[in-house]
């Protein structure tokens, strides 16, 4: 595996990571009743998840250029942080919305 290619892919990781623990830090300051707060962190969090997705579709676009890309493990796994990440926030956008709608009711 070439250096370059392993940034990427970690990269990819860090970013994603990133972004789940934002979302999850985004939830529980919600949970304390600190909205403010929460949207903030949820604001680091969706820029986790661009800097993620702007990493994955520069890999996506060398691959339809026809540069050669190794499928390997590292690879898989950190496609699989990407979405878990974007599952996570997603769930975590919603659950905050409701807390706030139900505070308001």
């Amino acid at each position: 595996m070439n250096t370059e290619f392993e940034e990427t892919i970690m990269s990819l990781i860090l970013n994603a990571g990133n972004a789940r623990s934002l979302a999850i830090e985004a939830l529980r300051l919600a949970r304390k009743g600190l909205y403010t707060e929460s949207d903030e962190k949820m604001k680091e969090c969706e820029e986790a998840m661009n800097e993620a997705h702007h990493v994955q579709t520069e890999m996506i676009q060398a691959e339809i250029r026809g540069e050669e890309t190794k499928m390997t493990l590292l690879a898989v796994h950190a496609q699989d942080h990407v979405m878990n990440a974007m599952t996570v926030h997603d769930l975590v956008r919603e659950i905050i919305e409701n807390m706030k709608e139900s505070k308001n009711a």
